[in-house]
């Protein structure tokens, strides 16, 4: 039984150092020639050939990870297997994954109704062990595939701003709603990547996408652009509205794919330390979210941004480098990383977050938006308008049209009295022109009337010309 144990382990063993070396190779974004170029490397490298990275290929392809694992020939003796036993194992292995609730029996008697081998010769026990040695076990594929989800999806970027990580997390309830109801507060954050640094963490009273945006608008105001986001596939990250304003900024989207919580490890993490603070704010009977927001100013500076963070330690370690006694906290690391932050103009970065859409001036002059009438000018009635504003604050709203200068409105407000003297819609208005239309065609008109009599008059000379000099 220990042989057994000992030689599963080391069938496994061998199976992780194949998986390694294809792991490159199983890309999908490669094509053909990259493929093939990347295959001669990796051949190279481990001193193998090339046809022998293609065959694990192939294994992993039709098998999976127990395709990568050497067949145990042991107590395969003449006399005691069939000579196919290879291909009856392959196929047994390829029944076994088309319904894993198939017994060994059942799988026998397939191949034998299939010709591929004659009755009586597999025995099920037989079959069994080399189906387990192979590794094609219930627990040890489970293994495998957690093993897989969880490192593959480790990583930390070399410098700060490189990327940013950002996530939402329910909060605390608040009296805050009409007549002191109680509503859910939703925690949205961004860390930066490398550091652990917290860019932007705020409570809102709501959770739909524009907190996201207000969140990543204060962290790049805060510190600059950023070259990518990781983000999960929430209907908050995934807004038309979000991609927009990222991209104007030169900024990068990306998601987590699904069900792969260990892919934001860096967050999650960190929403451990919110917890520790929604403990405590339930002793201070938090009645406002501008008290809470500034409770948890105070405590996410204090207790996170300069207090020394594991991940940091544990990252310097792989590569190799000691990290002093007292540690590295977040806001060390962030400051003093190479990297130069890269800030852009307030106003490019509130332009790209602001909202746009299209209004229809009625014959008031005014314009609704959010069951609000706001006043423009009669010279657009009858206009279609663009209106830009931002979310977080929507009473300021800003109207530009073809020809007239963008011009903020604000909500109508009802005088005492009228206006006396209206402008005119651009429609009606009169036109000031430079010239006389009228006058310059004429002019022209005259002008070549008079051209064409002159020709003429030269043409009819010609004759009489001719004749006095005969």
């Amino acid at each position: 039984m220990d042989k057994t144990k000992e030689a599963v382990t080391l069938a496994e063993s061998k199976a992780v150092d194949r998986f390694r070396m294809i792991s490159p190779l199983l890309e999908a974004s490669l094509d053909a020639a990259a493929r093939k170029n990347l295959r001669e490397k990796i051949a190279a490298d481990n001193d193998i050939s090339t046809r022998t990275i293609y065959r694990y290929e192939k294994a992993y392809q039709s098998s999976g990870f127990a395709g990568l694992k050497p067949v145990d020939r042991s107590g395969m003796g003449a006399g005691k297997l069939p000579e196919n036993f290879d291909e009856l194992l392959s196929q047994a292995i390829l029944l076994k994954r088309e319904v894993p609730k198939r017994s060994v029996s059942q799988i026998i008697r397939i191949l034998e109704l299939e010709g591929r081998v004659p009755e009586g010769v597999l025995r099920r026990s037989t079959l069994q062990d080399h189906l387990y040695a192979a590794g094609y076990g219930r627990r040890q594929m489970l293994q495998y595939t957690q093993a897989r989800n969880s490192s593959s999806k480790r990583f930390c970027k070399p410098h700060r701003m490189m990327l940013v990580q950002g996530d939402i997390k329910y909060g605390p309830l608040l009296p805050i709603g009409k007549k002191g109801a109680k509503v859910k507060t939703y925690l949205s954050s961004v860390i930066d990547d490398h550091s652990r640094l917290i860019l932007a963490s705020k409570f809102y009273a709501g959770q739909d996408a524009v907190i996201v945006e207000d969140t990543l608008h204060t962290a790049i105001t805060n510190y600059g652009r950023m070259d990518a986001c990781y983000f999960d596939n929430g209907s908050q990250y995934v807004s038309r509205q979000l991609k927009l304003s990222l991209s104007r900024l030169g900024i990068t989207i990306r998601h987590a794919p699904l069900q792969s919580g260990r892919s934001k490890g860096k967050i999650e993490k960190f929403h451990q330390v919110v917890d520790s603070f929604l403990r405590e704010a339930k002793l201070k009977n938090v009645t406002t979210l501008e008290e809470l927001n500034r409770l948890w100013g105070v405590f996410l500076c204090e207790e996170y941004q300069k207090r020394p963070h594991d991940g940091i330690r544990e990252y310097y370690e792989s590569l190799g480098a000691s990290v002093s006694a007292e540690g590295i906290t977040p806001q060390q690391e962030f400051n003093r990383d190479t990297r130069p932050l890269v800030f852009l103009d307030t106003n490019v970065v509130s332009e790209a977050f602001l909202h746009h859409e299209k209004r229809l001036v009625d014959k008031g002059a005014c314009i609704s938006f959010r069951g609000k009438r706001y006043e423009t000018k009669p010279s657009l009635i009858g206009a279609t308008v663009e209106i830009a504003y931002d979310p977080m604050a929507p009473e300021t709203v800003t109207v530009s049209y073809p020809g007239t200068g963008p011009f903020t409105v604000s909500p109508l407000k009802i005088g005492e009295f009228c206006d006396k003297n209206p402008t005119l819609p651009v429609s009606m208005q009169e036109a000031k022109p430079k010239t006389s239309r009228y006058l310059d065609a004429a002019a022209k008109k005259h002008e070549d009337s008079r051209e064409h009599l002159a020709d003429a008059l030269s043409f009819a000379s010609y004759g009489k010309e001719a004749d006095d000099h005969v």
